[in-house]
């Protein structure tokens, strides 16, 4: 009942006061609206208020002259001051009934004085109230949920100005840990949303400095702009005006944009797309024994390598002797999409990827040993003509490999690389683009339905190969390796770990979605235990890579070795092992955060 008077309510306000007769702020300065669109919308609802009186005060007097033409032909007197008195009772429904007709057509007349004031006052009334008292009374408590400004005490925190995927994995890793955050918001609505959902939001207008400067942008440790690259290019420029020494990092969907927003004011600038494409591919290249690396620490690699055409098919870990025989720690094992933690007994298959941790020196020795002939030109099919797959497509060329990208538009075909234009669904544009002789099949279309009947579709055509998978949302990471892919990328993980490791240094690998190496300071509750008393792996599901002791980081760390007070972990673990890890370890948040500025 309250929703459907609420919902006639609105339908009568925005009749009387036309589409413009938007609710505004009392007594409030709108920081998203023009002062000037702010007066001239009050103005016409102030004329309408005053139209509305006008035709009251006109039916009244109309009202009270025919009460006394009606009264005169009953023979009855009474003066304008009952008149009026008569009228109004009538209109409002009070009728005290002291004052009546007895001709019929007085009492008609009565009638028509009733249903005409009473249809008139519950518009006008409703009206009155709701533009300016109710609305106003409601918008001053939605400015009221967000905040305006950044408190005082905060310090080192980051800056964001867009609420995605990519900001969403941000705040959770800057949540993990402990850095303070805040998002710009120029939507009150939705700030006040946010607000009530607990996320740290502020709300303000992007292009104004007083934004930045209630933000205290200069004391921040980072502002990340990935709005679009027009937008990103006016926020640096802004944010550069008042604090010269703020790190900046901004996305940029155009290459041409790149150095517009380096001139701006952006530290560094992202392409995500490229970024993706290079991730997807990096997952692509690992095969037949070669270690391809995806990451490092301090002179730490990770890389991964699959198994397939090695004598390592049908062997164990324990048999392999890795470790032993080249100095390569196992961290894991990829069997179609499924991450393993390494065992001594895990068995090894034809479509095992191994994720290794090593030096430059010992995944020689590990290629030396396994890399086959077959690792040569190895053939990769592309579907998707976009960034993405283009990225892909150049990734492959640099490390020597062929590959063709198949694309339903012809306008997407770009010079310099081998493509077949068609439906990647039709078997015979498969066939054409050498599904049968490829050794991955890389999926980059950004509709992820799309992605998971070509997934599926794939592997049923080709059991064997490699499939590596792009997806947009969270939710369809799990399906896309239920359909068959052997890793899962996206935006927001690869976008959010490229822009968290610029401001952590190089603190996270990603994997795959939902899957990371990761560093993290040494919890005191493990200080000066050992990694065998810990049970690190038993109580987060996180398994401990390497060990930083006096300032050198130690792959393949002797788990009876005491943990360093002042050292730091490398571990690999998935983000709800992570998430536990920050549970059971919360001390770890001790630690300093780097700030990078232009002039250091």
């Amino acid at each position: 009942m309250l929703k459907s008077l609420g919902a006639t309510l609105a339908q009568v306000t925005q009749r009387l006061g036309g589409r413009d007769a938007a609710p505004t702020f009392s007594g409030l300065t709108d920081p998203f609206t023009s002062s000037t669109t702010t007066r001239a919308q009050r103005r016409r609802q102030l004329r309408t208020v005053i139209v509305l009186f006008l035709v009251f005060g006109a039916m009244v007097l109309l009202f009270s002259t025919l009460f006394h033409e009606l009264m005169a032909r009953e023979d009855r007197k009474y003066s304008w001051a009952t008149s009026v008195y008569w009228t109004l009772t009538t209109m409002t429904t009070l009728g005290f009934g002291d004052i009546t007709f007895t001709s019929d057509a007085g009492r008609m007349f009565s009638v028509v004085v009733l249903l005409v004031g009473s249809t008139f006052l519950l518009v006008m009334l409703p009206f009155v109230f709701i533009q300016f008292v109710f609305m106003p009374w409601m918008a001053d408590r939605e400015r009221r949920r967000a905040p305006r400004s950044v408190p005082a005490s905060v310090q080192g925190h980051i800056i964001l100005l867009e609420w995605g995927p990519v900001e969403v994995a941000l705040v959770e890793r800057a949540e993990q840990v402990g850095v303070p955050y805040v998002l710009i918001v120029d939507d009150v609505e939705q700030a006040g949303r946010l607000h009530d959902e607990g996320r740290e939001v502020m709300v303000g207008a992007f292009d104004s400095l007083a934004t930045y400067e209630l933000a205290r942008v200069g004391a921040a440790a980072m502002v990340v702009a990935t709005r679009s690259d027009q937008a990103n290019t006016n926020v640096a420029f802004t944010v550069r005006e008042i604090a010269p020494r703020v790190d900046i990092v901004a996305s940029a969907n155009s290459p041409a944009s790149v150095d517009i927003l380096k001139i701006a004011g952006a530290n560094r600038v992202v392409e995500l797309g490229e970024i993706l494409g290079a991730a997807m591919a990096s997952r692509t290249l690992g095969q037949a024994g070669r270690a391809h690396i995806i990451g490092g620490f301090a002179g730490l690699l990770i890389a991964e390598a699959g198994v397939v055409a090695t004598d390592l098919v049908g062997a164990t870990l324990n048999d392999a002797q890795l470790r032993a025989r080249f100095g390569v720690g196992i961290i894991g094992v990829w069997n179609r999409g499924i991450f393993e933690i390494a065992a001594a007994n895990t068995v090894l298959q034809e479509a095992t990827i191994l994720l290794l941790a090593a030096t430059s020196e010992q995944l020689g020795k590990f290629e030396a040993a396994f890399a086959t002939s077959s690792v040569a030109n190895l053939h990769t099919v592309i579907i998707g003509g976009g960034r993405v797959g283009r990225a892909v497509g150049r990734a492959c060329a640099a490390d020597g490999n062929s590959f063709i990208i198949v694309e339903q538009l012809e306008q997407r075909r770009r010079e310099g690389a081998n493509y077949v234009i068609g439906d990647a669904a039709d078997r015979s544009v498969l066939d054409e683009a050498g599904i049968a002789a490829a050794a991955a099949v890389v999926i980059t279309t950004h509709d992820d339905d799309m992605n998971v009947y070509l997934t599926r579709y794939c592997r049923g055509l080709r059991p064997d190969v490699r499939i590596v998978s792009r997806s947009r949302l969270d939710r369809n990471v799990s399906t896309l390796y239920r359909a068959g892919a052997d890793a899962v990328l996206s935006y927001a993980a690869t976008g959010s770990a490229a822009i968290w490791n610029h401001f952590r240094g190089d603190e996270t690998i990603l994997v795959s979605d939902g899957l990371s190496v990761f560093r993290t300071p040494i919890p005191k509750g493990l200080a000066g235990k050992s990694l065998a008393e810990a049970h690190v792996r038993r109580r987060t599901e996180c398994n401990v890579v390497a060990v930083e002791r006096d300032g050198r980081l130690v792959g393949n760390p002797d788990p009876d070795l005491p943990l360093p007070a002042d050292g730091e972990l490398v571990l690999v673990g998935s983000d709800d092992a992570a998430n536990k890890f920050a549970t059971e370890f919360p001390d770890r948040r001790r630690i300093v955060w780097r700030r990078i500025n232009p002039a250091s």
